[in-house]
C-alpha cells in the first residue's frame, strides 16, 4: 500500500529559498516547498514496489509470491474487472421492458445500423418491439434527433450481435461500463504510481450505483463517460512518454546524475506523440456521442499543455510557457482538435450518404430545397445541410426548458439530491418475483442513484484534492479536478434548462480517483509510525466496507428486483428520491 504523501512527481516549482513571498505566506495553510531531487525521478517517478509479505504470511512460497507481486499491476485490475463484469451482465435483460430514454436510443440505434440514419417510429410501439424483436418493420421516414450518432452506433453493435431486445440494446453499455473499470484501475495506478490505489479507484467505480445502472441501460451518457475516460488515459500515457523523452535528452554530471539544462529544456522537440492522436480520436468519439464532449475536449487539451509547461520547467527551462508555445502548442492542437472534428464529421457518414430526394436523413435535402443560393452556396450540399441541422439542434438544446418529474439542478448532484427512476412497477404477491406471503404489493424499481456513502465521501475528497492542488501543488490532484470540472461545471451554465442527475456519470470515475487519493492520505505517508498506519488502515477499511455494504443494500432498486414495499420505503433515505 502507498499514500499520497509527496513523491518525486507531485510538486513542480521552485526550491524553498527561491520561493516568492506569496508562497511563503501560504505555508500557514499547508503549502510545502518542493525538495531538491534527481531530475529524472521528478520527470519519470518510479512505481511503488508492492511487497510479497502478505503472500508469504499466507504460506505462499516465496518464488510464487514474488511472481504474483510482479504481475499484480494487471492481475489486480483484471480480477476487479471480472467481478464488476459479472455483476453488470447478470440478468442484463431484466427488466424486459423499454425503460426511460431507451425508448429513443434503442430504436434510433436499430434504424442507424439498417438505414444509416434515424427514423420516426410510431407512438406506443414499444410493446410491439418487445414482442416482435428483430422482425419488426423499420420505418422509412427520417426522424429529427438532437444527439450525434456515435453513441447510437455503439448501442446498435449489441443489437446487431444479439437482436433487437433488451439484452441486445444494453449489451454494449455493459461492455463499456466493465472496460471503464479496467481502464480506471490502470489510470489510477499510473496516476498514483501505486497498484493498490489504482485498484481501489476501480473497485469504488465497480460499486457505484449510478455507474452500475448506466452500465445496464441503453443511454448515451455511459458511452460518453467511456470515451472521456479513455481520452484522459491517453493523455496520461502521453505525459509519461514525453517526460521520459525529455529526461533522456538532458545532460548528466560527473556523478552520472541527470541535471537540469535550460537550453535543452527550451529547445528539444518531443517528437511523434501517438497517444495524443489517440486522445484526439477518443475526444472525437465523445463529441460524436453528446455535444458536452466539446467542453471535455477544451479542458483536457488545456490540461495536457500545462503538463508540458510543468515538464519543461522541471527540466530547467527559465521560460517554460514560451518554450511550450514555440515547441508544443501547435503539435498538440493538430493532434487533437482537427482529429476530433474529423472523427465527428465521419460519424455522420451514414446520414451524408443517404439520398437527397427527401427519403434520406432528416434535413439531408435542405441545401437542395430551402437552402439554395446564399453566400455559402459554393460549399458541398451535405456540408450546408449538416451545418443547418447542427444549428437547429443547438437552438433546441439551449432552449430546452419543458418541465420533467426527474429534472434536477447540478448543485444537488454531488449529494445524490434527485436521482432518476428509469423503471417502476408494483407487482402483486406471487407475481414477477414478489414473495407469496407479502401482505402488500411489492416494488420493482431501477433507480439511477449513486451509492450514497461513496458520493458523500467523495464530496469531502473533492475538498481534499482541491487543497492538495492549491497548497501542495500536486499535479495529480489538479488532473482529477480537471476531469470533474470537464464533466460537471458546464451544466451550471444551463441551470434553467431541463437537465438530469444521470449526466453526472461522466465524472464519476474522477470522483473515485479523488476518493482513492484521500484514502491514500488516510493510510498515512511512507515512514509513518506503526500506530499511525494501523489507525489509518482501520479507518480506510471501515470506509470502504461501508461503501460496499451501501451498494449491496441498494442492489434491489438498481436491478429491478421485487421487494416488499416497506423494504423499498426503507431505502428512500431522502424525500427527493421518491
Amino acid at each position: 500500500m502507498t499514500s499520497t504523501a509527496s513523491s518525486p512527481d507531485t510538486r513542480e516549482g521552485q526550491a524553498a529559498e527561491e520561493q516568492p513571498s506569496w508562497q511563503r505566506r501560504l505555508r500557514r495553510f499547508g503549502h510545502v516547498a518542493r525538495p531538491r531531487e534527481d531530475v529524472t525521478a521528478r520527470l519519470v517517478p518510479p512505481y511503488t514496489e508492492p511487497s510479497p509479505r502478505l503472500w508469504l504470511m499466507l504460506g505462499v512460497p516465496r518464488a510464487t509470491a514474488e511472481q504474483v507481486v510482479r504481475w499484480s499491476g494487471w492481475v489486480g485490475p483484471l480480477l476487479i474487472t471480472l467481478v464488476a463484469g459479472v455483476m453488470r451482465f447478470w440478468n442484463l435483460g431484466n427488466p424486459k421492458a423499454v425503460i426511460f430514454d431507451e425508448t429513443y436510443y434503442a430504436k434510433d440505434a436499430w434504424s442507424l445500423i439498417h438505414r444509416g440514419f434515424e427514423t420516426s417510429w410510431p407512438d406506443k410501439i414499444n410493446d410491439d418491439v418487445l414482442r416482435q424483436g428483430s422482425d419488426i418493420a423499420i420505418p422509412h421516414d427520417a426522424a429529427y434527433v438532437v444527439h450525434p450518432p456515435v453513441g447510437k452506433y455503439v448501442i446498435g453493435i449489441g443489437e446487431w450481435l444479439f437482436g433487437f431486445d433488451p439484452f441486445g440494446w444494453r449489451f454494449m453499455t455493459a461492455v463499456l461500463g466493465t472496460l471503464s473499470i479496467l481502464m480506471l484501475c490502470r489510470i489510477g495506478r499510473r496516476l498514483f504510481r501505486s497498484t493498490f490505489l489504482g485498484c481501489l479507484a476501480g473497485a469504488l467505480l465497480a460499486v457505484d450505483g449510478l455507474h452500475f445502472v448506466m452500465s445496464r441501460t441503453a443511454l448515451l451518457d455511459q458511452v460518453l463517460m467511456f470515451f472521456v475516460l479513455a481520452a484522459f488515459g491517453c493523455f496520461l500515457i502521453d505525459r509519461d512518454k514525453a517526460r521520459a523523452r525529455l529526461a533522456a535528452a538532458l545532460p548528466t554530471d560527473e556523478d552520472g546524475r541527470v541535471r537540469p539544462d535550460a537550453y535543452v529544456a527550451e529547445t528539444v522537440r518531443l517528437g511523434w506523440r501517438p497517444w495524443r492522436w489517440a486522445a484526439g480520436l477518443c475526444l472525437g468519439l465523445a463529441f460524436g456521442t453528446k455535444w458536452n464532449g466539446l467542453y471535455v475536449m477544451v479542458l483536457l487539451c488545456l490540461m495536457t499543455v500545462l503538463w508540458d509547461v510543468g515538464a519543461r520547467r522541471v527540466a530547467g527551462a527559465s521560460r517554460p510557457y514560451r518554450a511550450v508555445l514555440k515547441r508544443d502548442v501547435l503539435p498538440a492542437f493538430v493532434s487533437t482538435v482537427p482529429v476530433a472534428i474529423g472523427v465527428y464529421v465521419l460519424s455522420w457518414l451514414g446520414w451524408i450518404l443517404s439520398p437527397t430526394d427527401g427519403t434520406g436523413g432528416y434535413y439531408r435535402n435542405w441545401a437542395a430545397t430551402d437552402g439554395q443560393g446564399g453566400t455559402w452556396a459554393w460549399l458541398p450540399d451535405w456540408v450546408r445541410s449538416l451545418w443547418h441541422y447542427e444549428h437547429a439542434v443547438y437552438e433546441f438544446h439551449v432552449g430546452l426548458s419543458s418541465p420533467h418529474t426527474y429534472q434536477s439542478n447540478p448543485w444537488s448532484w454531488i449529494v445524490d439530491g434527485r436521482p432518476v427512476s428509469y423503471f417502476y412497477e408494483s407487482p402483486l404477491p406471487g407475481k414477477d418475483g414478489c414473495p407469496v406471503g407479502t401482505t402488500e404489493k411489492c416494488a420493482r424499481e431501477v433507480l439511477a442513484l449513486g451509492t450514497p456513502l461513496l458520493w458523500w465521501a467523495a464530496a469531502f475528497a473533492l475538498l481534499y484534492v482541491l487543497w492538495r492542488w492549491v497548497f501542495r501543488r500536486d499535479w495529480r490532484a489538479g488532473a482529477i479536478l480537471c476531469g470533474v470540472a470537464a464533466g460537471y461545471l458546464p451544466w451550471f451554465f444551463y441551470q434553467e434548462r431541463t437537465i438530469f442527475y444521470f449526466y453526472a456519470v461522466v465524472f464519476v470515475p474522477f470522483l473515485c480517483l479523488a476518493l482513492a487519493m484521500m484514502i491514500g492520505a488516510i493510510l498515512g505517508p511512507p515512514g509513518s509510525s506503526e500506530r499511525r498506519r494501523i489507525v489509518g488502515a482501520a479507518s480506510s477499511g471501515v470506509l470502504v466496507l461501508l461503501i460496499l455494504w451501501n451498494f449491496i443494500y441498494f442492489w434491489p432498486i438498481h436491478t429491478g428486483t421485487a421487494i416488499p414495499i416497506d423494504s423499498w420505503r426503507s431505502r428512500m433515505w431522502l424525500d427527493t428520491w421518491v
